[in-house]
């Protein structure tokens, strides 16, 4: 696994083996930025992201080195936090992330009660938990994202984590090999 593009393009990223950390692959990254930056790298400089469930830290970092201003990681397993913190520490990007060691719903309240303004969300539940996607997506539509704000959620492409979320609709899907990438914003 590595960075695809930006300041720290070609870096390694450390991961684990075994299923419990899946880290959203170098392929599907890349198509993802391709999709966001919309042909227009700049478009990502000075972006602030939330990445739930973060795992490895792959998509956050990813953002970084293409230029994100700031990127909130939020992550449950005090190992993958681990990982996470071995990942950027060598980057020298201190005051460019914060790590939230907790549960998803409760990083996004309190991401809210800070008055976080993200332009971008990434979500990637464990897929075994299909149910992570609908009380995530659910709270963010219920949340203080504004309307230029771009959830994305990568899931088993066999898997669709829905349509519609309160105010939260689904623009676009897109399939890449066995994963999926939803794309919602909110409906104004």
């Amino acid at each position: 696994m590595r960075i695809i593009a930006g300041r720290f393009r070609s870096r390694r990223l450390n991961s684990v083996r075994g299923a419990r950390i899946r880290p959203t692959s170098d392929r599907l990254r890349e198509t993802l930025f391709n999709v966001v930056a919309s042909g227009d790298p700049s478009r990502l400089e000075g972006s602030v992201w939330i990445d739930l469930f973060a795992g490895t830290g792959a998509v956050g970092i990813e953002a970084l080195s293409r230029g994100a201003a700031m990127v909130y990681f939020v992550e449950r397993s005090p190992a993958a936090c681990e990982l996470i913190r071995r990942n950027l520490e060598p980057l020298g990007l201190a005051g460019s992330y914060h790590l939230f060691e907790r549960d998803a719903i409760e990083a996004i309240a309190a991401l809210e009660g800070r008055e976080v303004k993200p332009d971008f969300i990434f979500l990637d539940p464990p897929y075994a938990v299909p149910r992570a996607y609908h009380e995530t997506l659910s709270r963010l539509a219920n949340s203080w994202l504004s309307e230029r704000a771009l959830v994305i959620a990568e899931s088993e492409k066999k898997f669709d984590p829905g349509e519609k979320f309160g105010m939260l609709a689904r623009v676009r899907r897109l399939d890449q090999g066995d994963a999926a990438l939803s794309f919602y914003r909110r409906a104004s």
